[in-house]
């Protein structure tokens, strides 16, 4: 970790869902102020009252993580076992759990506790690198598992009151509050891509929250916390969470396929320039170079040097497409172009405003399924 201003720390970890836009709600009625009420609590402000009614709702619906993973020195002389905890949510009465990849990747035996203390071995299910996403199966009985609801990222706003419920340090279930903190923030992912659209929060996060609920006033899970902000390794007021609306997108395919297909537009390879994104190579009749899209051309030369024959690739970057939009939102690096992309689905087209030797040309391009 750099040792100067702060560093992005993943917190140490330390069956398909019905139709798309649909998810398994919480048995648990969502209540207004007055209904919230539970005997004995009159003493409370209106706002307490709302805390213990979101941590009653949702509590349940939180569980520990924890894993064994085998590490062995480089000339695999000594195997050691390092533990690791995190948190995650129950999705489904199938045993459906969301987390944090991080928090199991390379997992040997990975471990789920409920809410009653009852715990289970649970397989990885499906992982998407990309977004940080996992999701586990364990084989419980439905009337253990507590779904919490999943509600709409896309309409958080800034200074919303948050909910986080979590294990950090091996704490159970404990909840922190706090407000949203700013919306759309960018943090690294391990693919060395972008994880977008993050939402950032000021509630207490430390090891083992990752994978654990965001949650709104109405008890909804609106992202999952993942990262903080921190040169010591311990909460310093900054947290990330993945928004609800990605977790919508990815793990109806993580449940049913293991990965996430996503579509491809059969560009492999841009360069970044002022103008745009150059194409350099585009997939053998693949959907780009199908719809007219040109990459760079290689002409071959013959050169001497000391007598003897070489061939020499000579390329002209201005010979090539350069992509300046793709329906209608610019794109400078390949990062954006891909963002864009895995938002669409094979078969999708999208409209590609390409600069071709100073003209500007609407280019259709019809996606493909990728890897």
């Amino acid at each position: 970790m750099h040792r100067s201003g702060f560093a992005i720390l993943l917190l140490l970890g330390g069956f398909l869902l019905g139709r798309w836009l649909s998810w398994p709600t919480s048995e648990v009625a969502q209540a207004d102020d007055q209904t919230a009420v539970q005997p004995g609590l009159s003493g409370l402000t209106a706002e307490e009252h709302r805390n213990v009614a979101v941590y009653e709702q949702a509590n349940r619906g939180v569980v520990n993580i924890s894993t064994r993973i085998a590490r062995s020195d480089s000339f695999f002389l000594s195997v050691s076992v390092a533990e690791g905890s995190g948190s995650g949510s129950v999705l489904d009465r199938r045993g459906s759990i969301l987390t944090n990849l991080h928090v199991v990747e390379g997992a040997r035996e990975i471990h789920v506790t409920l809410f009653n203390n009852e715990r289970f071995e649970a397989r990885l299910l499906g992982a998407d690198p990309e977004n940080d996403i996992a999701v586990l199966r364990i084989d419980a009985p439905a009337e253990m598992l507590h779904p919490i609801s999943l509600g709409d990222s896309a309409s958080l706003k800034v200074g919303q009151k948050i909910f986080a419920i979590g294990n950090p340090f091996g704490l159970e279930r404990t909840m922190s509050t706090g407000i949203i903190s700013s919306l759309n923030r960018q943090i690294p992912a391990r693919s060395r891509r972008t994880i977008k659209s993050i939402i950032q929060i000021d509630a207490a996060l430390n090891q083992g929250n990752s994978g654990g609920p965001l949650l709104d006033s109405q008890a909804s899970l609106i992202g999952m916390n993942t990262a903080i902000a921190t040169s010591t390794g311990d909460n310093a007021g900054i947290g990330f969470a993945i928004p609800a609306n990605t977790i919508r997108r990815v793990v109806p395919q993580l449940i049913q396929n293991g990965r996430v297909v996503r579509p491809t537009i059969g560009i492999t390879r841009v360069y970044e320039s002022g103008r745009g994104l150059v194409v350099i190579n585009v997939t053998p009749d693949g959907p780009a170079e199908r719809a007219g899209i040109r990459g760079l051309p290689t002409n071959r030369r013959s050169i001497y040097r000391g007598g003897l024959r070489w061939r020499e690739d000579e390329r002209s970057v201005d010979s090539a497409d350069v992509i300046v939009s793709v329906d209608g939102q610019p794109v400078r690096s390949a990062d954006d172009l891909l963002s864009i992309i895995e938002l669409k689905s094979a078969g999708e087209a999208v409209l590609l405003q390409v600069d071709r030797a100073g003209k500007n040309l609407p280019i259709q391009v019809v996606l493909g399924a990728g890897d």
